[in-house]
């Protein structure tokens, strides 16, 4: 359902913190609690650490998710299928550039070892 109060409103920064609470994270990205723990059954990414009392705390990457779930189902009208299925695309797509951003890494490593083992050869002399 979109509510059309909710399309282009600029949501609250996301403070420094390590752990957010439900409510914080309901007033972070503008979404009810029992919104939030509909979503964590639909949205396998969603999986905020549990505690004593199985009291939810959410990390920053949790929130990010939640901004992300909720900018697909009530700014672009996806359905809870087609954001699902989004999101998995879009996991697919961000593992393949983490992949290839790790290979000139990896060639620039080889390359400085080499460099390293030329300058201890030479003090070592």
């Amino acid at each position: 359902m979109l509510d059309p109060n909710s399309s282009n409103i600029e949501l609250p920064p996301i403070p420094g913190k390590r752990y957010f609470t439900i409510g914080e994270v309901s007033e972070l990205c503008l979404v009810k609690p029992h919104v939030l723990r509909y979503w964590e059954q639909e949205f396998p990414q969603l999986k905020p650490v549990k505690r004593r009392g199985n009291r939810r705390y959410y990390q920053r990457h949790d929130v990010e998710m939640i901004r992300s779930i909720r900018s697909l189902l009530y700014e672009q009208g996806f359905t809870i299928g087609g954001a699902r299925q989004q999101l998995a695309n879009d996991g697919g797509v961000k593992q393949e550039k983490q992949r290839d951003e790790q290979r000139p890494r990896a060639d620039s490593i080889r390359e400085l070892r080499g460099e390293l083992e030329q300058v201890l050869a030479i003090l070592s002399r």
